[in-house]
């Protein structure tokens, strides 16, 4: 699989190596330091303080844990698609939609040509870069799940206004490998909403990624994956990240009808549920991942971002991950 091709850029992990999707919750003192600015009760100085403390409990904490492929947590992110239109030239907020449960977002608007100025996330991934020495991911969301969830008004399509978040995307990309991130994910959640538009997907990943020097992952959820499958495996990426438990691990179906070629991130905990799921339980879904995946191409996470559990649950179900992956390692070797 792909090994070879992070041992290339000095990265040697081991079987089942354990990551996560890219947020975590936020803890208490930050969402009182977010509600404070916003409310101008404390300066952004204060703010990021605190982001910035936040960020730091994360790496720890992953670290305990025994992560192998850090993220930030997103402490300083709220939306994964508005983060990135605040930060992108020729975008407008628009009103609020519902995206999750309660949870609500404001939707952007494309209203011109959209441009990237400056680096968006590579002063959070240099900042956490320096807290640890473990291999840390570049995480942005993908301009196909960006286009898709924007009102369009500049651009004169979709195909378009996508292809043109790539171009400028792009960059961000050069400026994290320029400062030396060698894994960058890539979320497109989107991706599998209008199975008719995955030609443009593809064509844009193509855009963000040929050339690049660096271990390419993206995370996809939701969706009905039979309507994608095999077509997404053209994807320019090197690992899938999957939600693989919330929908009773059912891809597997797929990928027993068509082989699956590439790298996974498996998700072995199901991030919107309260429920702890037990080490017996994850050992055994990362067992079926087994018996239809090479050992040496899977690694472990949870389904989605962890942002909606608690500090508490997010830890927990962490731990079930870390816990599955280090039982399969001591029973299983390299083929």
């Amino acid at each position: 699989m792909s090994r070879a091709k992070l041992q290339g850029l000095g990265i040697d992990l081991p079987l089942f190596p354990i990551t996560s999707v890219g947020s975590f919750p936020k803890p208490d003192f930050l969402l009182k330091a977010r509600a404070d600015y916003a409310n101008n009760r404390i300066r952004r100085g204060a703010l990021e303080k605190a982001e910035r403390q936040a960020t730091e409990f994360w790496i720890r904490k992953q670290e305990e844990l025994g992560v192998d492929v850090l993220v930030d947590g997103e402490m300083y992110r709220g939306d994964m698609v508005a983060y990135f239109a605040e930060n992108l030239e020729g975008f407008e907020e628009g009103g609020l939609v519902r995206s999750y449960g309660n949870r609500y977002y404001h939707k952007p608007i494309i209203s011109d040509e959209i441009h990237w100025d400056e680096p968006i996330t590579l002063e959070w991934w240099k900042y956490a870069r320096g807290i640890t020495s473990k291999p840390l991911k570049g995480m942005l969301t993908g301009p196909y799940t960006i286009m898709d969830w924007s009102f369009i008004e500049y651009y004169p399509d979709r195909r378009t206004a996508c292809l043109a978040l790539a171009k400028e995307l792009r960059s961000e990309v050069e400026a994290l490998i320029e400062e030396g991130a060698k894994i960058i994910q890539i979320d497109e959640p989107a991706i599998s909403v209008r199975p008719e538009e995955l030609p443009v997907a593809i064509e844009a990943m193509h855009i963000m990624t040929d050339g690049l020097p660096a271990y390419f992952i993206s995370h996809i959820c939701y969706g009905d994956f039979e309507k994608i499958y095999p077509g997404m495996l053209d994807l320019p990426v090197d690992n899938f990240d999957l939600e693989m438990s919330n929908s009773g691990l059912d891809m597997l179906e797929l990928f027993k009808r068509r082989s699956y070629p590439k790298d996974i991130s498996f998700g072995v905990v199901d991030s919107h549920s309260h429920v702890i799921e037990d080490d017996p339980t994850v050992e055994h879904r990362l067992r079926q991942a087994l018996e239809v995946i090479p050992n040496e191409a899977i690694w472990v996470d949870p389904d989605c971002g962890l942002k909606t559990r608690t500090v508490d649950e997010a830890i927990a179900k962490m731990q079930a991950a870390v816990n599955a992956a280090r039982a399969l390692r001591a029973v299983t070797s390299d083929k």
